[in-house]
């Protein structure tokens, strides 16, 4: 059983396309001699096999040697050498990356068909800021779904969400410009991307690790998607320099056909990225957790210091609320990446500690930005977008609060980490659930103002 165990793990490690025959013969020796060590502890075979692949696959240390050593190769892994057997498959998957990516930016160009543009009327700017994560989402699924081998079947059930969200946020009657249409465009990206969950885990997203594995993908995704825009602004400027060297001006041209279809185009690209660059071991979002963590409980415990000091309270400013909202995601992601990439078995460290005075810091900040909505709604009533802020405090105080208290269990060795992760991965339809009624609920709630 033993050795069944170990040919499954290995043939998994061949879908990694940095990892080569030596680099997996490697690998196994690395296993066998950690299952050994902890068989003669005395544990049997399958516990030994499963606590061995865990610790390989969450150690930082094994795992930084590995990539030092083969750095150069894994750096240059995106595409695998010709002579390595894998052509075929990364040249077709290359190929239905680029049509969905094609797919995605001509469909932002598809509405002029239809006389909307977005260098027309507000109207039509509207709907195309409405429409966005449709020009780009449905392709990514699909994309998916290929990759995943879904069949047509689970592929028509993972685009149903999107086709439905779609003809209604297009029948309802908005005012224009109107609270509860600007709250569907915030919202409707985070719905659909959580939606997304059924295809990236290949519909396992029952499953604790592959609800985890999307949390992972999606920080990934969005550092790719920022370094990607980045380049794109730096290509964008110097596009506009050389048109205007030669008395052109290409800004309109670049704001309404280049720069919207290629950032449609980019999200699946990004997507695509992180899926293959996966195999180079060291992810950037839990690197980039470990640097911010400590910045951002720094700032909260100051700026919590000051309010106490000068006994100036949080305004009820609503840009500043939703600010404060954003700032509590921000938080609530670096809680997440920190999870995902920590080994549920390591004994509680340093890092720990300040995870929990971040988690407690940021509580106290969300418990008081609460009191401020509360009150602002006894004051001025409901509204779709105190309604709002409301629910995502109350989500977010919840997700605090026991994270908090699982935390502490687990620094005063009361419980363990494995309880603290299930329970950000069980949250993770909550999110979704949220969104999705903000985009279709308040509408209706509030009269579509």
């Amino acid at each position: 059983m033993l050795e069944t165990h170990i040919d499954e793990w290995r043939n998994g490690l061949a879908a990694q396309k940095a990892l080569s025959e030596d680099d997996r013969d490697e690998l196994e020796d690395h296993l066998r001699n950690e299952i050994e060590a902890l068989q003669a502890q005395g544990l049997d075979g399958d516990e030994a096999f499963l606590i061995s692949v865990r610790r390989m696959g969450q150690s930082d240390a094994f795992y930084a040697e590995f990539a030092r050593e083969h750095s150069e190769r894994l750096w240059k892994s995106l595409f695998p050498p010709l002579d390595e057997g894998t052509t075929p498959l990364w040249t077709r998957e290359l190929f239905y990356m680029l049509l969905a990516a094609l797919s995605a930016a001509l469909s932002v160009q598809l509405p002029r068909l239809f006389g909307l543009s977005l260098d027309g009327p507000n109207e039509d700017q509207l709907f195309f800021a409405r429409n966005f994560s449709f020009f780009s989402l449905p392709f990514l699924a699909l994309f998916l779904a290929w990759k995943r081998d879904l069949g047509l079947r689970n592929t028509g059930y993972q685009l149903l969400p999107f086709l439905l969200i779609f003809l209604i946020l297009n029948t309802y009657p908005f005012s224009p410009g109107g609270h509860t249409e600007i709250l569907a465009v915030i919202h409707v990206p985070m719905a659909l991307w959580i939606a997304g969950l059924f295809t990236y885990s290949g519909g396992r997203w029952r499953q604790q690790d592959q609800r985890m594995h999307f949390i992972r993908y999606s920080g990934e995704w969005f550092i790719y998607m920022t370094l990607i825009a980045l380049g794109g602004g730096v290509l964008t400027a110097v596009s506009l320099f050389l048109f205007e060297a030669i008395g052109l001006n290409a800004e309109m041209l670049m704001s309404t056909w280049v720069l919207p279809s290629a950032a449609a185009g980019a999200v699946i690209v990004a997507a695509w990225l992180v899926e293959n660059k996966q195999s180079v071991i060291e992810n950037m979002a839990p690197v980039l957790t470990m640097i911010f963590s400590p910045l951002f409980t720094l700032l909260l415990l100051t700026f919590l210091l000051t309010m106490l000091l000068t006994g100036q309270l949080i305004s009820v400013d609503r840009e500043l609320l939703i600010g404060f909202d954003l700032l509590l995601v921000v938080v609530t992601g670096l809680l997440l990446y920190s999870i995902s990439a920590r080994d549920t078995l390591q004994e509680p460290g340093f890092f720990d500690y300040l995870q929990f005075i971040l988690i407690l810091s940021a509580l106290t900040v969300d418990a008081l930005a609460l009191w401020v909505i509360l009150s602002r709604i006894s004051e001025f009533g409901f509204t779709p977008n105190r309604v709002a802020a409301l629910g995502e405090n109350l989500i977010l105080v919840v997700n605090l609060s026991w994270s908090g208290l699982l935390y502490g269990r687990f620094i005063r060795r009361r419980g363990n980490f494995e309880a603290l992760a299930r329970w950000q991965t069980d949250l993770l339809p909550v999110y979704g659930i949220w969104a999705a009624a903000v985009t279709l609920f308040f509408p209706l709630i509030f009269r579509f103002i």
